[in-house]
């Protein structure tokens, strides 16, 4: 990932983690939505990782998440 987007890509796991939690999912449960591995969900949801995410799999997690894809750039949590 390239270090300009870095900001943009922790904010957007947190924000994942923020709805995941609100809806009660652990993140097995939600990577299991997404069709995803723990570990991949685990990667994207944390601060520090420099993981990828593909607009495919956002779309997965959004809709696990039954929010729309645009509240993950809802970066005021």
């Amino acid at each position: 990932m390239e270090e300009r987007h870095a900001e943009e890509m922790r904010l957007l796991g947190l924000t994942i983690a923020f709805y995941r939690r609100a809806r009660g999912l652990t993140q097995s449960e939600l990577a299991e939505a997404a069709q995803i591995s723990r570990t991949h969900m685990s990667n994207i949801e944390a601060p520090n990782s420099h993981t990828s995410l593909s607009l495919n799999k956002l779309m997965d997690i959004a809709e696990a998440l039954e929010v729309p894809v645009k509240s993950l750039f809802d970066f005021k949590h």
